[in-house]
């Protein structure tokens, strides 16, 4: 996924950040762990540092402002190394500290609370003047257009262009939410939070890439969606939603039914990640799995069921 500039590049500068306040690295190359390299983010770690290149042609600009949020907010959103980006090889790279994250093969212990609680606390923080809009939507509808382009025959392809179709301009990044606006992480789910510091400190949301202005519930949309889809246990969903209202997060209202909140983003998450799952499958030439099967029977059963808009 890198080219074969870039990655010694993000080697050089991820261990000068780990010991900048070290005369030299004695840790020995064995320590450089590679923790991602795909076509949107190639992510390497070394010590107590982690560098990541962020996707081609990222904005300059738009993401220097995200990395000024995650500072400004300590204690909700890992705080950078680096105050600003610097340009590698063509590629924007970021500088963080490493955090244990989320144990994949533990999903008892999942932090359901906490995150619940970070993304209130993000959610009723003082939206930055100049802050970006949150590219959620944008990256749903760029899900969707793949799905158009590498899955045009798949049988699974019409029922999740069907429930795209039927969701608002808005939800499409189309046009302005109807919605008061607010602060939100953009792209939710477990695998953005870890602990730091390292190895038991407090739980922080991680990844700015989509931070920006936009509908605080699209922050709640994928756990909701997965709730609906029947592949997160209802348990797990009411300690989230509890925990969430319980910290005052504006998405939702405090009692009663949260779904005229929750429906239009809900369905958005779920039209984006069944088209993500079609169009991997049909690269990969595999048929859907029993995860990825739901979430297309999900775009299906939307279909005869209008959206319902913010506030009922």
């Amino acid at each position: 996924m890198t080219t074969d500039a870039l990655l010694p590049a993000l080697a050089a500068r991820v261990r000068a950040t780990a010991h900048a306040d070290t005369p030299a690295c004695a840790c020995g190359a064995a320590t450089l762990t590679t923790l991602a390299d795909r076509p949107d983010a190639t992510v390497v770690r070394h010590a107590g540092a982690v560098a990541k290149a962020h996707a081609a042609g990222a904005d300059p600009a738009a993401l220097a402002l995200r990395v000024e949020v995650a500072a400004g907010l300590p204690g909700v959103l890992l705080p950078p190394l680096a105050p600003a980006p610097v340009t590698l090889h063509g590629r924007l790279v970021t500088s963080w500290p490493y955090g244990t994250p989320v144990d994949p093969e533990d999903p008892d212990a999942a932090p359901w609370e906490a995150a619940a609680v970070l993304l209130a606390r993000l959610h009723r923080a003082p939206v930055p003047a100049a802050v970006p809009a949150t590219r959620g939507p944008a990256k749903a509808a760029q899900a969707v257009a793949r799905l158009r382009a590498g899955a045009p025959d798949h049988p699974a392809t019409d029922p999740v262009l069907r429930a795209w179709a039927d969701l608002p301009a808005w939800a499409r990044g189309e046009a302005a939410p109807p919605v008061a606006a607010g602060l939100v992480h953009g792209d939710f789910h477990l695998g953005q939070l870890v602990r730091h510091p390292v190895p038991g400190g407090p739980w922080l949301l991680i990844d700015v890439d989509d931070l920006g202005t936009g509908v605080p519930a699209w922050d709640l949309a994928r756990p909701a969606a997965w709730y609906a889809c029947g592949l997160l246990p209802p348990d797990e969903w009411h300690r989230f939603l509890t925990a969430y209202r319980a910290a005052g997060g504006p998405a939702v209202p405090s009692e009663g039914d949260p779904w005229p909140a929750l429906d239009v983003p809900a369905r958005a998450l779920t039209v984006q990640t069944a088209a993500r799952s079609v169009t991997k499958a049909v690269a990969a030439n595999r048929p859907l799995d029993e995860v990825e099967l739901p979430l297309v029977d999900a775009c299906a059963r939307m279909a005869a069921v209008r959206p319902r808009a913010p506030g009922g």
